[in-house]
């Protein structure tokens, strides 16, 4: 029974990795709400912009809140790199779904990811239990 409950309890023990796990999880739960939004009519499209960059805001901020607890030293340096690879995942994917070729634009906002993830970091080394 101890070899089911291990199974399915699935623990990523670096701090990056389970950052980027969970600012993905809260993207994805924004996602949710946005698109139960628009689907009541209470959002239209052309009116997205602004919500989209507060949920990838949110997302970033959570998983570098997640990397920095889980290092419990440097959460800055653990945040900001989730931030940066959380902002390359999002321009390859959202490249490859557009097929278009990226710009100096789109690559401008790995700035915002980077200092956002960092900040979560930081409030994440203070939410680490001392052991």
């Amino acid at each position: 029974m101890d070899f089911f409950r291990r199974l399915g309890s699935i623990r990523l023990s670096h701090p990056t990795l389970s950052g980027i796990w969970y600012a993905f999880l809260w993207m994805m739960i924004g996602a949710l709400i946005l698109s139960l939004l628009l689907q009541s009519g209470s959002l239209e499209e052309h009116n997205l912009t602004w919500p989209i960059y507060i949920v990838h805001a949110a997302a970033l901020l959570f998983g570098g809140l997640t990397s920095g607890k889980r290092a419990g030293q440097k959460g800055w340096y653990q945040g900001a790199l989730t931030g940066m690879l959380y902002g390359l995942l999002v321009l390859c994917i959202s490249f490859l779904a557009l097929d278009n070729s990226p710009g100096l634009n789109d690559f401008t906002l790995l700035l915002p990811a980077l200092l956002i993830g960092a900040l979560g970091g930081m409030f994440g080394v203070n939410l680490h239990k001392k052991r």
